[in-house]
């Protein structure tokens, strides 16, 4: 199957493990470009204008929905993040919503964070695999 593996920059850890094991099973994965590049990894701590300015300046949302639409499937890494359990941040919601409208399967590898659109994450009926990736199908 052709996944691509969604989540915040700072699970670019657990993104690659997953990516391995997933590799290992026979998918064919795709990671966020700010996963793949040192350079983006390690600016997790710059202000709230400098990301968006690299959002802007490497085209990463557009850029993420065309290779959304060219996988069969989602999977949302969503470990904790800042105390809370199963976290999805902005930039990840958007890519749930994108896969929705596109028809994707959607997997989240953790249960469902308690925020405040839960509602509206749980209206994509995501797949919850509680960390077994052998439920991807």
């Amino acid at each position: 199957m052709k996944i691509i593996i969604c989540g915040s920059i700072s699970a670019a850890k657990e993104i690659i493990e997953v990516k391995a094991e997933l590799e290992k099973a026979g998918h064919s994965v795709e990671i966020p470009d700010g996963v793949k590049s040192e350079f983006m990894r390690n600016r997790t701590e710059v202000s709230q204008e400098e990301k968006a300015s690299d959002k802007i300046k490497f085209d990463l949302i557009r850029g993420y929905y065309n290779k959304i639409k060219e996988n069969e499937a989602v999977l949302i890494v969503n470990p904790e993040k800042r105390g809370v359990k199963g976290y999805i941040g902005g930039n990840t919601f958007l890519e749930m919503g994108f896969a929705y409208v596109l028809n994707k399967k959607i997997y989240c590898l953790n249960p469902l964070p308690e925020l405040s659109y839960v509602n509206e994450i749980m209206a994509m009926q995501p797949i919850i695999i509680d960390g077994d990736l052998s439920k991807i199908n």
